[in-house]
């Protein structure tokens, strides 16, 4: 399961990042996080944008909803995904993984 934490404007998503990955695809961490992987590298914030685009596209989300707040340049981030509650995140999260 995924821990989700709620936040004023949204929910706050723990990942766990990997770049420059064999394909892009959500799993389920072990660790409590949402285990992202994108074929992008990581230089220069591509990564980060990729796992962004990956997110809104798997997730259903616009990629303006998604802000990275920590992690820049770290495997463990926190992305704020504005204007949905926990529980539909944890949903469309489910969703996604079951595909």
């Amino acid at each position: 399961m995924i821990a989700l934490e709620s936040h004023a404007e949204g929910a706050l998503l723990p990942v766990q990042a990997r770049a420059g990955g064999r394909r892009n695809e959500l799993k389920a961490a072990a660790n409590g996080s949402l285990h992202v992987s994108v074929t992008q590298t990581p230089e220069k914030g591509k990564a980060n944008k990729a796992i962004i685009a990956l997110l809104a596209e798997r997730l259903s989300l616009r990629k303006s909803q998604i802000e990275l707040v920590s992690g820049a340049t770290s495997p463990q981030k926190r992305f704020l995904v504005r204007q949905i509650a926990a529980a539909e995140l944890a949903a469309r999260i489910k969703a996604a993984l079951a595909r």
